[in-house]
This record gives structure tokens, sequence and C-alpha cells, in this order.
């Protein structure tokens, strides 16, 4: 006896319940064609994940429901087809004085044109970015079922990772637990996933086979890689990563066991998985929002030239405008390093002084300014023009601006608002600056996208990084050494440890103190910063949830 199983990791859109049911149903087809009598959608495909407050509108509730009937409908006629499909479902409970709303996190079985199963999701994840507990009722249930004569036990990503659901699946006769996901992407992520997994299935001497989402949603990445661990945890099977794919894997039947055969994907190396969570967050961003493309400003600089890279890796060059916006304090390098990465990458380059405009807005404020001395305020002057030349430009031609900053300026506040910070989608918000050099590095010698190899020239990343918002400026005249702050904002922001145990770990105290400050008191800024792609298990966004007025400094 062999079964047949098809894990559909697919990119679905938020809100398009129709549409998604659609491709669910096209898949199915596919999978069919195949072989497939079991095909597995990744957890709420039907709605996309997450939908977040769309979840608590009854309207929404129903439109998923009417596509969960779409798809039994329109499988109807492919004989011994089960197909799983998450969606969220729910209904009124009345009270004596006021109607509650119960709403699940659920999967349905869907077999010749009816809804064999109805499992509802046990445990709720409400931490980092998760926030289940505001949207779903815990459910109760189990679900086992029979395809081909193999009992399969259907759990919802969370609840794999607890003993309880999974025992009970198995108690309930369950030979392979069939496991729907939408697991948000972070650095080291997939590994945990198999590592977890494996403990369930040796626990329970059971194959676990992962489904799960691909695609970019706002500031979340799911990076698919699917994969199934057989009876005693060992790896069987893996999807590729970061793209769609209708992954087959056989299960069979010899004597008591079942066994696992299916193609293993290439485990990626971390640079190149994390390119890849770039490069769709941008792609999906972009696409799913319907902007014709991107406009950043690329200064010359170590950040805008990696994002410019992730850019037109994501969307091509023809969707990808840089602008060069020169002030007083601009260095002749600038000027020549920028015009060659533009040429290398092939975007449209174009370049506009912004002297004039600081000349302008200097002469305005010269009386208010009388008997004061230059200081940042000049410098955010300057940011503020490049914002607004951006800005309009993103109005008349439609392209949205991405922003360049990344983690250790949003963290200590090294950045303008209303200037750098202007802008729609901030691509590298979650990188630490030394993982902005270790990235560019590996870009320059790989080529994954077909774009072309070393499009950062040496000298960008080679060269001190400044702002040239003053003359002679350099990011070490504000900042400690990059190496030192981002070994503090590790332990201190990523991982929550005290100002204590970070100079207990042998960072200077006063330097801890400052760096915790800045944190602190830039709360503010990063509240207006855009949406940026969330690569670390800590970032600022969802995961970052503290007070602007407040005074614990510890």
């Amino acid at each position: 006896m062999t079964l047949k199983l098809c894990i559909a990791q697919l990119n679905f859109v938020v809100g398009d319940t129709q549409g998604n049911a659609r491709k669910i149903v096209e898949a199915a087809r596919a999978a069919y064609e195949q072989g497939a009598r079991l095909v597995l959608t990744p957890e709420l495909s039907i709605c996309g994940y997450p939908a977040e407050d769309l979840l608590l509108r009854p309207a929404f509730i129903t439109a998923c429901d009417d596509a969960v009937k779409t798809v039994a409908r329109e499988l109807a006629g492919l004989k011994g087809l089960h197909v799983v499909v998450g969606h969220p479902t729910g209904g009124d409970i009345r009270s004596r004085s006021v109607a509650v709303q119960r709403r699940f996190n659920a999967a349905s079985v869907v077999c010749e044109g009816r809804v064999l199963e109805t499992y509802a999701k046990r445990e709720l994840p409400n931490y980092q970015v998760f926030d289940e507990r505001r949207y779903f009722t815990p459910g109760q249930g189990t679900c086992v079922f029979q395809v081909e004569g193999v009992s399969v036990g259907l759990l919802i990503c969370e609840d794999a990772w607890f003993e309880e659901p999974a025992l009970l699946a198995r108690e309930g006769g369950a030979e392979v637990l069939a496991v729907i996901n939408a697991s948000p992407y972070h650095v080291g992520k997939a590994a945990e996933r198999i590592a977890r997994m494996a403990e369930r299935a040796q626990a329970l001497q059971a194959p676990v086979a992962y489904a799960h989402l691909v695609g970019g949603q706002d500031e979340v990445v799911f990076d698919g890689a699917s994969f199934v661990v057989d009876a005693q945890g060992r790896l069987a099977a893996r999807a590729p990563g970061f793209r769609e794919d209708l992954f087959m894997v056989e299960f069979e039947r010899t004597q008591d066991a079942l066994t696992v055969r299916g193609p293993v994907a290439p485990e990626p190396s971390p640079e190149a998985e994390l390119w890849d969570a770039l490069v769709l967050g941008v792609r999906d961003y972009v696409g799913k929002n319907g902007f014709p493309g991107v406009l950043l400003g690329l200064s010359g600089g170590i950040d805008s030239a990696l994002v410019m890279a992730v850019a037109v890796d994501a969307l091509g060059p023809q969707k990808v405008r840089a602008l060069m916006m020169p002030s007083p304090y601009t260095a002749d390098i600038s000027w020549i390093d920028a015009r060659d990465m533009a040429q290398r990458m092939g975007v449209r380059y174009d370049e506009i002084s912004i002297v004039p405009e600081f000349e302008a807005f200097k002469a305005s404020l010269a009386a208010e300014f009388a008997g004061r001395p230059e200081d940042t305020t000049e410098e955010n002057i300057q940011a503020r023009i490049r914002g607004v030349f951006l800005m309009a430009l993103s109005n008349k031609f439609g392209s949205i601006v991405l922003t360049t900053g990344n983690k250790s300026e949003m963290a200590t506040g090294y950045c303008t608002l209303y200037g750098d910070m202007a802008g729609g989608f901030a691509v590298i918000k979650d990188l630490l600056k030394t993982t902005v050099f270790r990235l560019a590095r590996w870009r320059n010698e790989n080529d994954p996208y077909g774009r072309g190899a070393a499009p950062i020239p040496e000298r960008i990343i080679t060269r001190p990084p400044s702002a040239e918002l003053r003359a002679d400026q350099v990011d070490q005249d504000s900042l400690p050494p990059y190496e030192v702050l981002d070994a503090i904002l590790r332990r201190y922001m990523e991982e929550d440890e005290g100002v204590e145990q970070v100079i207990a770990a042998g960072f200077e105290r006063a330097l801890v103190e400052r760096v915790a400050r800045l944190v602190r008191i830039n709360e503010y800024k990063r509240r207006q910063a855009p949406v940026g792609i969330r690569v670390t298990h800590r970032s600022f966004g969802k995961d970052w949830r503290y007070p602007i007025t407040g005074k614990f400094s510890a």
C-alpha cells in the first residue's frame, strides 16, 4: 500500500478568500493528476496569515466559510482525494446580556464535495509576532481520518510543539501526523522546526509531515521549506525554501511501519537563506500591494547599496530607480561609487543636488538661529530635504520609497524622522550593521537570482560608514564601533539581558548604560518608522512593544 501526499506549499494573499480558494483548487487538481490522494495546505490558507483584525469582522468569517464550500464543490469529482484546508470559523454564543463571538483557527478535511472533519487548533501562541488569543478560542477535539488505508492525525502549527495534542491523535489511531503551519521566518527557525518535529516523531514512533506557508505579508516572511521526518526523527524529505512548490512525498506500508520517500532539498547557507527572505519580503510587499516599482536614495554608502541589490534581485532593474542627492558634504567617491553601482545593476539613476534647498532653509531660519552654532539641526534639514524629494517622486510616479536604515541605527536613534526614515518599506530594518557588511560581502561573491555578481563596489564595503551631513563625518564619531555596539544590542535588545548582565559579560559600564539609554529614548522614533522585514526573533515592530513614556532603565 502506498499513499502519495502532496504538500501544497503556496503563497496566499490575506483577505483574498476566493482567490485563495481557486489557488487551492488548482493545486489540488494538479496534485491529483500526479497521483496524490492527500493534499495539505498551510494554516489559514483560505484567508491568508496573519489576517489580524479582519478576523473580528463577522462578514470576513462568512466569506471564509463560503470559500471552503467553493473548494469542496470544485473538487467534488476527484474520487478519493482528501484536501486539508486551513480556515477560520466560528459563531455567536448568546449569554443573558451580550452576544459573544467565538472563532476557531480550524482545518477542514474536504473529500468528494463534502467536509468530512473539522479540527480546531488547541494551542494558541501569544508571543513574539503571534497574537492568536486575541482572535481565537482553543479547540478541544482531535481529528484522525483515513486516506488509502492510512490513519492521518491532523494538527495545526503550535499543536505539534506540545505533547498532548499529538499524543491524543496517536491514541486515536493516527499512523502519521499531518501538521499544517504558518510559522514566520527568522534566522535559525528552520533548524528549530525540524528538531522539534523530530522529537515529536520519536516520542510517538510515527512520521510527521510539516506543511508550511511561503510568502511575504507586511513585516513577516514565511520560508516554506516544508518537510517530513520519519518515525525515528530523521529528515526524510524537504521542499525548497522561499518559493511555491507542490511537494510530493510517498508513504509505503512495510509490515507494520510506514516508510517515507521524497526529495531532500539542500540546506542553504545562513546568508543565502537571509538573502532569500529579504528578496521575497520586498517582492511580495511591492507586488501584493500593487506598486509599479520602488525608489530609493542611493548615497554611495553600504546600507543603500545593499537595499538596492535586494530590490533588483526581487523586482528586476526595470522596477528600481535610484536617486543620488548630494549635499555640500558629499564626498567625490560617493558620487563615483553610486554611479558605478547603478550602472552595474542597470537601474535608472538620477542626481538632484540638495545644495540650493539647504541654503534656502538656512537663509529662512537665519534670524531664528542667530547666535547659535550649527549642530544636528542642520544635519537633519539635509536628510529631510532628501525625504521630501523622494516622497515627491513617489507621489508623482507611484513607486514606493524604500528606506535604508539598519537595526543598529533604529535602536540608537541614529536616523532622522521625516528624513532618511521617510518612506513606505524598510528593507534592512532588522539587520544589525555587522550583518549588513556580512551580507554585502556574500552578495558580491554570489549571484542567486542571475542579476550579476559583485553588484556593490568594493570601496562601499571597505570605507568607514558616514552620513555625510557635516565635514569629515563618520558614524563612529557618534556611535561605538559597530562590532561592539551590535554585540551589546544582541544581548540587551534581542535577548532581553539587563544592563548588569551585559556589563558582567565584559562590556564597559559607561558604554552599556549609554546604549541602553539610546534604545530607551528613541522609542518615539521607531513608532513612526515604516514597516520592515522581520528576520530575527526579536525585531522592532510586533516583537517589541515598549512604552514611549517610562523611566525603567535596567
